[in-house]
């Protein structure tokens, strides 16, 4: 098995950006879902209510992000290391709330110009718990960034192809890999494979990870990532033959162990 694919999202929801390589902390791939836009409750906005985060791309630089989307002049965003922080939280069903940085007024004006609604933009300085201790089988705990709860998201490329295969049956068109927006994607493995990894201890690149959940998909799979249109696959077929546990399943999210780089064709090793 090879990592094929490398993809990270500066502000959460926003377009990928792929890369050759990447490097790994505890808290997931650099640059991952360190920013997030929040509406005046503080709560994270993502394209379960807002499609037009697709045409959002976000590139970090040197201290800061660059914001840009068709139509909208650039904007560069410094790190807003100075200013005090604002309680916020990823979803509004969930209690905890972490401390976040303000990007100010200007970030804050361009984003609600592009959504179409008043929104702040937000960084995370530092990793924080923001999914309840008990409520994950395998706790992340305070390692993660504005990720939904762990710090990275693996897919493959075989699952992919079978689930093409179950739409084409269905008279549906097969779905990019760009629906699920995974963090790496795995070639070489028999589908539905990751099924069996939970738990497990692997290798990627010769960097320790740990296998925990298989991931539960929402919504945003059903949105075009290119356009924002949405429709109604591939959950409505991840539903006939993915809904295992109540929950409809497709990738999986990994615990990142220790630190360093990942590249393109990198192998990946299940350990006994």
């Amino acid at each position: 098995m090879r990592l094929s694919e490398i993809s990270t999202y500066p502000v959460k929801g926003c377009h990928r950006l792929g890369h050759q390589q990447a490097a790994v902390a505890s808290w997931g791939l650099d640059g991952d879902r360190r920013w997030m836009v929040v509406d005046a409750d503080g709560v994270g906005v993502t394209q379960r209510e807002n499609t037009a985060l697709v045409r959002l791309r976000a590139h970090p630089s040197a201290g800061g992000l660059l914001l840009g989307a068709d139509g909208y002049p650039e904007l560069l965003v410094p790190e807003p290391t100075g200013a005090d922080p604002v309680q916020v939280r990823t979803f509004r069903r969930r209690p905890l709330r972490v401390g976040a940085l303000p990007a100010g007024p200007a970030a804050d004006a361009w984003l609600s110009s592009l959504l179409d609604r008043p929104v702040r933009l937000v960084w995370l300085a530092e990793p924080a718990r923001h999914v309840e201790r008990g409520s994950k089988k395998h706790d992340p705990g305070d390692q993660v960034s504005f990720a939904d709860a762990y710090p990275v998201l693996l897919t493959s490329t075989a699952s992919l192809a079978a689930l093409g295969d179950w739409l084409t049956e269905a008279g549906a068109d097969p779905v990019p890999m760009t629906r699920f927006r995974p963090n790496l994607v795995v070639d070489g493995a028999p589908a539905w494979a990751e099924d069996d990894w939970e738990g497990r201890p692997m290798r990627i690149g010769g960097l320790a990870f740990r296998a925990a959940n298989p991931s539960a998909r929402c919504l945003v799979t059903t949105t075009d990532q290119e356009t924002g249109v949405r429709g109604r696959e591939p959950l409505r077929t991840l539903a006939r033959h993915r809904n295992i546990g109540r929950q409809l399943l497709f990738g999986l999210n990994l615990l990142p162990l220790e630190s360093g780089t990942l590249r393109l064709g990198d192998t990946v090793e299940l350990a006994d």
